[in-house]
């Protein structure tokens, strides 16, 4: 799967507006899977769909049943908090998650799949085997729905882009909740090579966005997340 080559006045690098959800969606075919984390990166994204081991892990991911590369990936904002809790095996530190109830503003990039890759993606995040689609009724309805108590295991959709619903994962805590645990420098710097590689902040905004975020913040400072950026980022 490989990334389509942008410029800087790729109308894609602009950020796109999230519309609230205010009805039930019916079951779409498409739905834009909203990453914050990791799966920024196409080339980790594309273990998920294609099959294969992401840069950095040691875990082979089965893939989706249907491999094809998202139609379009786009940058996006959404109501809500990034937060960095529990302990990450690949990355070592605080993992990332959302918690769409918290104050503030989360930065990602939105992949437009289908609704089959969605539910494989997600199951793969869930450490479950990709082999049906998820009923997507109660997310659509009601903007969350919890399938299990994992940390990836509760769905959010914050609402659409162009008619189609976004939809992404996260744990069923909110950062209220849960123990804050600092994230990792290589961690840091994964998240923020992907935010720059996402869309149109800057290296200094991203240094200081990823500095406030609970479990960040305090110990990360702008420039030391500006540090930790490879000079071509």
């Amino acid at each position: 799967m490989e990334p389509v080559p942008r410029s800087p006045e790729d109308p894609c690098m602009a950020v796109h507006a999230v519309r609230p959800l205010t009805r039930a969606i019916p079951a779409p075919e498409q739905v834009w899977y909203a990453s914050y984390g990791s799966n920024m990166h196409t080339d980790r994204l594309a273990a998920y769909i294609a099959g294969g081991t992401p840069p950095g892990a040691t875990h082979a991911h089965p893939g989706c049943r249907d491999r094809r590369a998202p139609e379009r990936s786009v940058p996006v904002e959404l109501d809500g908090r990034l937060y960095f809790a529990t302990e990450s095996l690949v990355w070592t530190g605080g993992r990332g998650y959302y918690d769409p109830t918290a104050p503030g503003r989360l930065r990602g990039r939105a992949h437009l799949v289908t609704a089959g890759q969605l539910s494989d993606i997600a199951a793969q995040e869930m450490a479950r085997e990709p082999c049906a689609d998820l009923d997507l009724t109660t997310v659509l309805r009601d903007g969350r729905h919890t399938l299990g108590p994992g940390r990836y295991e509760t769905l959010v959709c914050p609402g659409t882009i162009d008619g189609i619903p976004v939809v992404t994962f996260t744990a069923p805590w909110t950062l209220r909740d849960v123990e804050l645990r600092t994230p990792s420098a290589a961690y840091l710097r994964h998240l923020a090579t992907g935010l720059l590689d996402s869309g149109p902040w800057t290296r200094q905004d991203t240094a200081e966005y990823l500095s406030t975020c609970p479990g960040a913040a305090g110990t990360w400072t702008p420039d030391r997340i500006h540090a930790l950026l490879p000079t071509t980022a």
